[in-house]
């Protein structure tokens, strides 16, 4: 019974530590969990590279302060809680820099304190790894890396007028390397894998450093070692997939993680994007958020299985994707003729890491790539037990503080997770993959037009595609809503929920005048836009607290649909100049007295500004042959013991691999 489960495990920071519960994880069958569970363990696998690719040395911060936390003995006490508070925020952001502000937080205890606890740790047994210094060279060394905040104080930084890739500290690009020197060099086409590449500038020469595993015929490249660990997992997962055409899809992606090819990965894409498997799976180098060229691509791993209940109403949502597509505002010229009908499912997650956990979307749209998706359509999903999990942990507390009347809290607790389920579904199924670009951009991608603002305008659009059919007659008949009064009071309730978070976001950047993440800024856009270019939005005010009050519904939606028009057409037209007037505009600063007073009224809520899951454990039953007969499934509740299993797994495959020639 969900009443009876932990879901909140502590508190630590800004960030709340929530379990995450497999449900319905013992219904499937036999080989279906050991698939799963060759999954879970390749995801582990490559776990580190995302917390390298978060900063240089980012593996070696998070080695010394484990072994620290594993050898605690004798250590001051006042000491010991501000190095395990650091540690658990460096393993819920896979590094020291805060994912939803992207500035670097440092550790609460002094370089003296942290040195002394760390000879402390020597003393009792702790093994650091010093690879030829001394630590006390080690700890010098990485002193302004771990406790200087200015020290390359942001992990992605798009400030307008800012040089992105020398302001940025995410390990993409070498420290020597200008924005525009890069920019330059990638127009000549040397930059043959976007995706999945280093840049670093050698003896005057920009040169790539491809993530690959090596094979095929293609030498070993950055992260060699832990690709080829994601890779013996996965083809032990193969005997185990649902179909040939499943089995093929893994190939496929083990040819990508060997040679790191483009070519082999939009291969892989295309044919992923049809399969339609109860187990599935996402992996590789998806996201480029954290890119400030919206290029490189951040690793992610995450295994799941589809809610057969829950996905019903999902695929009726898909298979409209035509009439939504034919309703949109944007131009006829960019609207596209939907050959296949998207991929939608419900689904449970069964491991989630890099891009995807600790912290956790809500749902997933993909391919990314523009022409896959225009040619051979995308799949979608929604992470329902990461949805009931963040639900259960979160309560309405937030809501009750910032909604302006009663009336608004009895709609969102009557149709708030209603709407904010269909809000996630509508963006990823026909958010994500609708519209189609026009032929002037000769069929590249428009992410590379729009460099530092693609991954914000996108996510607008999406949002927008969701409100301007948030209360169309056709969720009737979908069966999303039981007649048109409850659609349009599910719709109603949705848009409150956009106006609002335009306001309640403001809780999470903490002294910043400026978003940076791109879901904020997105949001910030949409609600900003509206209210200026509307009535729709009162700013009222009652006894000292400021409230977004939606007045006209109607008028809400003609902005949106005005300002959706426009999103589509610079995606479509590559158009920075107006995606920067528009995103610099609305979606990035903040008035820093509207900020603190709602930082002060979330306070003395003590809200968390994001969650970090603890992810379910897999162990396999093992007959006497050494062959899988079942999976278990448990929950740790305790995200130290299972960083610290994570870190060993990791660390002893990367060196399993690496003695392989």
């Amino acid at each position: 019974m969900s009443e009876q489960k932990r879901y909140k495990l502590e508190r630590v920071g800004p960030a709340d530590v929530v379990q995450l519960y497999a449900e319905g994880f013992e219904q499937l069958n036999s080989k279906e969990k050991t698939f799963i569970y060759y999954l879970y363990l390749a995801a582990l696998a490559g776990r580190d590279i995302t917390i390298e690719q978060h900063h240089r040395h980012a593996l070696e911060v998070r080695d010394l302060f484990e072994q620290i936390f594993q050898h605690q003995e004798n250590i001051d006490s006042e000491v010991r809680p501000k190095i395990s508070s650091y540690l658990k925020l460096f393993w819920i952001n896979n590094g020291f820099y805060d994912n939803l502000t992207s500035r670097k937080f440092v550790p609460e205890c002094t370089f003296e304190q942290f040195k002394n606890a760390c000879m402390t740790a020597a003393r009792n047994g702790a093994q650091f790894d010093v690879a030829g210094e001394t630590l006390e060279a080690k700890l010098e060394r990485l002193k302004k890396v771990v406790f200087d905040p200015n020290y390359e104080p942001m992990l992605t930084n798009k400030t307008p007028g800012k040089d992105f890739t020398a302001g940025s500290a995410v390990n993409f690009y070498s420290r020597n390397l200008s924005y525009n020197e890069v920019q330059a060099w990638a127009k000549t086409g040397q930059e043959k894998y976007p995706l999945n590449s280093y840049v670093a500038k050698e003896k005057g020469r920009i040169v790539e450093k491809v993530w690959r595993a090596g094979g095929e015929g293609v030498p070993p490249g950055v992260y060699a070692a832990d690709l080829k660990a994601v890779i013996k997992y996965l083809e032990q997962a193969i005997p185990f997939a649902s179909s040939e055409y499943q089995a093929e899809t893994i190939r496929k992606l083990i040819r990508y993680f060997k040679t790191g090819s483009l070519e082999d990965f939009r291969q892989y894409n295309i044919h992923w994007v049809k399969d339609d498997s109860k187990v599935d799976f996402i992996m590789g180098f998806i996201e480029v958020y954290l890119d400030p060229r919206g290029q490189k691509a951040e690793w992610e791993a995450s295994a799941f299985y589809t809610d057969p209940e829950q996905t019903r109403l999902m695929q009726n949502l898909a298979k409209f994707a035509q009439y939504f597509e034919d309703k949109a505002p944007w131009k006829n010229e960019y609207k596209k003729k939907i050959e296949h009908s998207p991929i939608a499912n419900v689904i449970n997650v069964a491991v989630e890491t890099g891009g995807t956990g600790p912290v956790s979307p809500i749902g997933i749209n993909l391919p990314n790539e523009q022409a896959i998706r225009q040619q051979y359509g995308s799949k979608s999903v929604l992470l329902h037990n990461v949805v009931d999990a963040y639900e259960k942990s979160q309560g309405k507390v937030l809501v009750k503080e910032f909604a302006w009347d009663q009336l608004e809290i009895e709609m969102e607790e009557k149709f708030g997770s209603l709407a904010d389920n269909l809000h996630t579904a509508m963006h990823e199924v026909i958010g994500h993959g609708s519209g189609k670009v026009s032929d002037k951009l000769q069929g590249r991608d428009p992410a590379d037009f729009l460099p530092g603002y693609y991954n914000t305008l996108e996510e607008a659009r999406a949002d927008l595609v969701a409100l301007w059919n948030a209360w169309d007659e056709k969720l009737v008949d979908i069966g999303l809503a039981r007649g048109k009064g409850e659609a349009r009071q599910i719709g109603e309730t949705m848009y409150r929920q956009q106006i609002r978070v335009t306001l309640t976001q403001l809780r999470r950047i903490e002294k910043s005048d400026q978003l940076e993440e791109d879901h904020m800024k997105s949001r910030a856009l949409i609600g900003h836009y509206i209210m200026e270019n509307s009535n729709a939005v009162k700013v009222e005010t009652r006894e000292g607290k400021t409230y977004y009050h939606v007045v006209d519904f109607e008028a809400a939606r003609k902005s949106t649909g005005e300002l959706l028009a426009e999103l589509m057409r610079i995606k479509a037209e590559g158009d920075l100049r107006a995606a920067t007037a528009l995103i610099d505009r609305y979606g990035l600063k903040v008035d820093t007295n509207l900020r603190d007073e709602v930082q002060q009224r979330v306070k003395k809520l003590d809200i968390a500004s994001y969650t970090g899951f603890v992810m379910p454990q897999l162990e396999p039953v093992v007959n006497g042959g050494g062959k899988i007969t079942d999976v278990k499934v448990s929950y740790p509740l305790d995200l130290a013991k299972q960083m610290l299993e994570y870190s060993r797994f990791t660390r002893a495959e990367k060196a399993a691999m690496a003695k392989q020639k």
